[in-house]
C-alpha cells in the first residue's frame, strides 16, 4: 500500500505549487521600493519643478494675419444651392476664400454649370448675415443645402467679400466616432479602459495647456517637450497600470529610451542641417513667432511622437517578465531576460514596421509627387521634407528597439532580486517536508 501513497502525495504537492505560482504576485520588498523611489522621486520632482517654472499661462495674443489657419472663423449653414451658367458668374464677385477659381474659357462658353450657394452665418456678431459662394464644377468640395460649413471673416475686405466658405463642419461625425471609440475601450477594457480614457484626457490637457502655449511663449521647445513628455508618461502609466513596481520599471525603461531618442535626435537633426521649416504651416508659425527655434520644435515632435509607442513596449515587456517569474519562481535573472527578450523581438518586428508604414502613409501624397517627377530615391531622401521624416522614423525606431533590452533587463533584475529568496525557500522546503512524511509513514 506504500507505493500508491507515495504517488498520491507528490501529486498533491504539485497541485499546491501550481496554485501558488499563478496567484497574485507578492509586493516588492521594502528595500526595492526604496531603490525604485530613489530613481523616480527625483525625476517626478524635476518634472513638477519644470511644469511650474515653464507654465505659460495661456498662448500669447497676436494680430491675425488672415492667412491659412490664422483667420477669424465662424460657423455657417448652406441655405440654398442653385445651378447657374458659369459664363454668367463674374469673377470679381467670387469670394476671396482661395478655394474657388475664375471660370475657364470652356465655362465662359456655357459648357458647364456652376453652383451658386447662399450661405448664412450662424455664429458671431454677424449671425444671420447671408452671402453668396460660387463653386466651380471641378472644385474638390461641393456644397449642398442644409450643410454646415466653416466660414472665414476678412474685416479688411469689401463688404460683399468679407465672408467665404473655407471648410465643411465635421464636428458631428468626429464626435460620433470618438464616442464609438470610447464605448469600445470601456466595453473591452472595463475599468482599465475607463482609466485609459482618463489618462488620455489628462495627456491631451498637458499638450494643450502646457506644451503648445509654452513653446509659443518662447520657451526652449526641447526642454518643454522633455518636461511635458515626462508628465504625460507619469500620468498615463500610473493611472492606467497603478502605482506598482511593474509600472515603475516601465517608467524607468521609458525614461532611458526617451533620453536616447533626445540625444540621437539632437545629433542627427543638427548634422543633417534640418531647419524644421519645410511647409506652409511651419512657415506660418515661423512668420508669426520668429523667436521659436524650428529645429528644436522638430526634435520636440520626435520625442512626443515616440512616447506613445514606447509606453506600449515597456509596459508589455515588464508585464511579460513578471508573468514569467510568477509562472516559474525558480527562474533567475538571466533566464528571465532570455525568455523576455524573445517576446520583445516579436514586438520589435511588428512595431517598427508599423512606425515606418504610418509615416509613409502620412507622406503618401508627397511621395506621389516625387514619383510623378520621376525623381531618384537618393533625390527624394535628400530633400529636407522627406529627410525630416526619415530622421524622425529612424531615431524613434532606434529608441524603440533599445527600450526592449533595457526594460527587460531592468524587470528581470528587479523581480529576481525581490523574490529569489521566496522561490528558493518554496523549492527547497517542499521536498524536505515530503521526504519526512514518507519516512514517518514508513517506520510503522
Amino acid at each position: 500500500m506504500t507505493p500508491p501513497h507515495r504517488d498520491s502525495e507528490p501529486q498533491g504537492h504539485q497541485q499546491h505549487t501550481h496554485t501558488h505560482s499563478h496567484g497574485p504576485a507578492a509586493p516588492v520588498s521594502t528595500h526595492l521600493r526604496k531603490v525604485i523611489a530613489a530613481v523616480l522621486i527625483p525625476f517626478a520632482a524635476a518634472v513638477l519643478v519644470g511644469l511650474v517654472a515653464l507654465w505659460p499661462g495661456g498662448a500669447p495674443a497676436h494680430e491675425r494675419t488672415g492667412v491659412g489657419f490664422d483667420r477669424q472663423t465662424q460657423q455657417g449653414k448652406v441655405v440654398s444651392v442653385v445651378k447657374v451658367d458659369c459664363k454668367d458668374v463674374n469673377a470679381a464677385q467670387l469670394p476671396v476664400s482661395g478655394e474657388t477659381t475664375p471660370p475657364s474659357e470652356d465655362r465662359a462658353a456655357g459648357k458647364n454649370l456652376c453652383e451658386k450657394a447662399t450661405v448664412e452665418v450662424t455664429s458671431g456678431p454677424d449671425q444671420g448675415r447671408r452671402f453668396i459662394e460660387v463653386v466651380q464644377p471641378d472644385a474638390p468640395r461641393q456644397l449642398r443645402t442644409g450643410q454646415g460649413v466653416v466660414v472665414a471673416y476678412a474685416p479688411d475686405a469689401p463688404h460683399d467679400l468679407q465672408y467665404s466658405v473655407t471648410d465643411v463642419n465635421r464636428k458631428f461625425p468626429l464626435v460620433l466616432l470618438a464616442g464609438i471609440f470610447a464605448l469600445a475601450v470601456v466595453l473591452v477594457g472595463r475599468m482599465r479602459g475607463v482609466m485609459a480614457l482618463v489618462a488620455l484626457a489628462l495627456s491631451f490637457a498637458v499638450l494643450t495647456l502646457f506644451i503648445l502655449p509654452a513653446i509659443l511663449q518662447g520657451s526652449n521647445p526641447l526642454l518643454v517637450a522633455v518636461v511635458g513628455a515626462g508628465a504625460i508618461m507619469l500620468i498615463a502609466l500610473y493611472i492606467c497600470h497603478g502605482p506598482t513596481a511593474r509600472t515603475s520599471v516601465a517608467v524607468i525603461g521609458t525614461l532611458i529610451s526617451l533620453l536616447l531618442i533626445g540625444l540621437l535626435g539632437s545629433l542627427f537633426i543638427g548634422w543633417a542641417s534640418l531647419s524644421g521649416n519645410t511647409d506652409d504651416n511651419t512657415g506660418l508659425i515661423h512668420g508669426l513667432y520668429p523667436h521659436i527655434d524650428m529645429s528644436g520644435l522638430l526634435l520636440a515632435g520626435v520625442i512626443i511622437g515616440s512616447l506613445g509607442v514606447l509606453d506600449d513596449v515597456t509596459v508589455t515587456q515588464t508585464s511579460a517578465v513578471w508573468e514569467l517569474r510568477q509562472a516559474n519562481p525558480t527562474m533567475g535573472a538571466k533566464q528571465l531576460y532570455r525568455a523576455g527578450i524573445r517576446i520583445g523581438r516579436d514586438h520589435i518586428a511588428s512595431v517598427v514596421n508599423t512606425l515606418v508604414l504610418a509615416y509613409a502613409g502620412a507622406a503618401l501624397p508627397l511621395l506621389l509627387l516625387f514619383s510623378v517627377a520621376q525623381s531618384s530615391v537618393g533625390t527624394v531622401a535628400n530633400s529636407e521634407l522627406v529627410a525630416e521624416e526619415i530622421v524622425r522614423t529612424l531615431v524613434g525606431s532606434i529608441g524603440l528597439v533599445a527600450s526592449v533590452p533595457v526594460t527587460t533587463a531592468l524587470a528581470a533584475l528587479v523581480v529576481s532580486a525581490d523574490r529569489t529568496g521566496v522561490g528558493a525557500e518554496a523549492g527547497a522546503s517542499a521536498p524536505v517536508r515530503s521526504g519526512r512524511g514518507r519516512r514517518r509513514r514508513a517506520k510503522p
